[in-house]
C-alpha cells in the first residue's frame, strides 16, 4: 500500500477507535441526562433513552431551591480558591525551583506529606477549627481549607515546569538588573502559563465538586453550595431519582462547558512538561 493511501486510512481508523471509546465514556453522562428527562413512570426503565421526555424534574428543582444563590455561592468560593491556589503555589514553586531559598526544600518535602492525608480524616478537626475562628456559614470557611488542600498538588506541578524551563532566561534577567519580583512576573509566569492554566482548571473542578466540607461548614440555607442540593432528593423516604439527576446535570453542566472552552489549554498544560528541552 502506498504511503499516501495508508496515511488517510490510518487517520480514519484512529478516529473510529477514538469515537468508540468516547461513546463508552459518554454513556454515564447520557444516562444521567436521560433520567433527568424522564417521567416518574419511566424513571426506573433499564433502557438508555425513554419517551416521552419532560423538563418537569428541572422545574421541580428550580421551584424547590434558590439555585441562583447556591450557584453564586459555589462560584464565589471556587473562583476565590483558584486565585489563592495559583498565586500561593506559583510563588512557593518559584522560591524552591528558581530562587532556591534556604530551607525551601524542607518546606516542600513537608507539604508533599499532606498529599497522603485523606480529606475524610480532616473533616472533624477542620470543623472544630473553623467554629473557633467563626467561619461556619462564611465563605472563608471553605475558601481557606480548599486552598490549603489544593496548594501542595499545585506546587508539585508548577515546580516541575519551572525546573524544566530554560534557566538561561533567568540568568539574562538577572544580568539585565531584574529583581526577584520582576523575574517572577515578567519571566517565570509567561514561561509556565500552560501549567498555570492546568492548575487553575484542575482546582476549579475539585473545588466545584467538593461535598464533605461544604455539608458541614455551610448549614444555613442561604450559604449552601450547589453540591449539597442533591441530598434532599435522595434517601429512603425522600427518593426522587428524576429530580436528583436533574440537579446532578445542573452541577455537571458548568464543568462540561468550561472544559469545552479551555480543552486545548488544559491538554497543552497537561503535556507541556512531558518532554524536556
Amino acid at each position: 500500500m502506498r504511503p499516501r493511501t495508508a496515511a488517510p486510512i490510518r487517520s480514519v481508523a484512529i478516529h473510529v477507535v477514538l469515537g468508540v471509546v468516547l461513546a463508552f465514556w459518554m454513556v454515564p453522562e447520557a444516562y444521567m441526562f436521560s433520567i433527568a428527562m424522564r417521567t416518574p413512570a419511566h424513571v426506573f426503565d433499564s433502557t438508555l433513552f425513554t419517551w416521552p421526555a419532560t423538563f418537569d424534574n428541572f422545574v421541580t428543582v428550580m421551584r424547590d431551591n434558590p439555585l441562583i444563590i447556591f450557584f453564586l455561592n459555589s462560584l464565589i468560593i471556587t473562583i476565590a480558591t483558584v486565585v489563592v491556589v495559583v498565586a500561593a503555589a506559583s510563588l512557593f514553586a518559584f522560591a524552591v525551583a528558581i530562587l532556591k531559598l534556604r530551607g525551601s526544600l524542607v518546606l516542600y518535602a513537608t507539604l508533599l506529606t499532606t498529599l497522603m492525608v485523606p480529606i475524610a480524616s480532616l473533616v472533624l478537626p477542620l470543623a472544630i477549627l473553623l467554629k473557633q475562628f467563626g467561619w461556619i456559614n462564611h465563605y472563608l470557611g471553605l475558601i481557606v481549607p480548599y486552598s490549603a488542600l489544593g496548594v501542595p498538588f499545585a506546587i508539585v506541578v508548577l515546580k516541575a515546569f519551572m525546573e524544566d524551563s530554560p534557566h538561561e532566561l533567568y540568568e539574562a534577567a538577572r544580568v539585565d538588573g531584574c529583581n526577584a519580583w520582576q523575574t517572577y512576573i515578567f519571566v517565570t509566569l509567561p514561561l509556565v502559563r500552560p501549567a498555570l492554566v492546568f492548575v487553575a482548571i484542575w482546582q476549579f473542578i475539585v473545588s466545584w465538586n467538593e461535598f464533605f466540607l461544604a455539608l458541614i461548614v455551610m448549614t444555613q440555607s442561604e450559604m449552601k453550595t450547589l453540591t449539597i442540593v442533591p441530598m434532599q432528593y435522595s434517601g429512603l423516604y425522600m427518593a426522587n431519582p428524576g429530580a436528583l439527576f436533574a440537579v446532578l446535570t445542573l452541577i455537571a453542566l458548568p464543568l462540561i462547558i468550561l472544559y469545552i472552552v479551555v480543552q486545548r489549554a488544559f491538554v497543552r498544560g497537561l503535556l507541556a512538561g512531558a518532554v524536556k528541552g
